[in-house]
């Protein structure tokens, strides 16, 4: 796979999951996407594994004033990651950060149940979480994603991508458990310029693969 081009996400998905097959038939699997771009990844991932799939939405924690900048994350399930040493170094009172997340928690949570309805999330203690999405530039969001997840407390948490810098899968090795980055090119650039198609996933799309995923799952017994 060095220099791979993927026809687009399914097809990404599928072939991580030929990386991914020592972890198919288990029980103790679960495939977490971040969505919208990594669900139909995760999808196949999923599918080929025999594992449930869920969404695991994160939003970035923007400085006040400069919002592109983050100063920390949210995470499904209200879990809150807080980079305090920069909040202390640039003086960012209390009352400011407060109001940063409770505008970033109700972006959450209208995603989360524009996803996933009434269903809660699935429990992850104790679990291996397969981390997806449709690949990594500089890893922010899913070093975000990482370290929310390791409040839930799962056994394992593996980082998968189809395609991502190389520097950045080093650099998650310290973070996570394993991590399984199908393509490394170089030079890298960005992610879709590894994909034919990658135009955006809806949101339509994300409701229809989970909920086909979760009929998968259901008829799996």
């Amino acid at each position: 796979m060095a220099s791979k081009r993927f026809r687009n996400r399914a097809d990404a998905g599928r072939l991580l999951a030929e990386l991914l097959r020592d972890y198919a038939g288990r029980d103790d699997v679960v495939v977490l996407a971040l969505p919208r771009g990594g669900v139909p990844v995760g999808y196949e991932v999923a599918r080929a594994l025999g594992a449930p799939l869920d969404v695991f939405v994160v939003r970035k924690l923007g400085l006040p004033g400069h919002s592109e900048l983050a100063m920390g994350a949210l995470a499904s399930g209200g879990l809150l990651v807080l980079n305090q040493g920069v909040i202390k170094a640039l003086g960012i009172d209390e009352a400011s950060v407060r109001r940063v997340i409770e505008a970033e928690l109700e972006e959450l949570q209208r995603r989360e149940a524009l996803y996933r309805g009434t269903s809660e999330p699935p429990d992850v203690a104790g679990k291996t979480v397969i981390l997806v999405d449709d690949g990594l530039a500089t890893g922010s969001t899913m070093r975000a994603a990482a370290r929310a997840v390791r409040q839930l407390d799962p056994e394992r948490i593996v980082v998968a991508v189809p395609v991502a810098a190389e520097e950045t899968c080093d650099e998650f090795r310290d973070v996570v458990d394993e991590v399984v980055c199908g393509v490394t090119p170089r030079p890298f650039h960005a992610v879709g310029l590894w994909y034919d198609d990658f135009s955006q996933t809806s949101d339509e799309e994300v409701r229809e693969l989970l909920a086909d995923a979760a009929e998968h799952a259901e008829a799996r017994g």
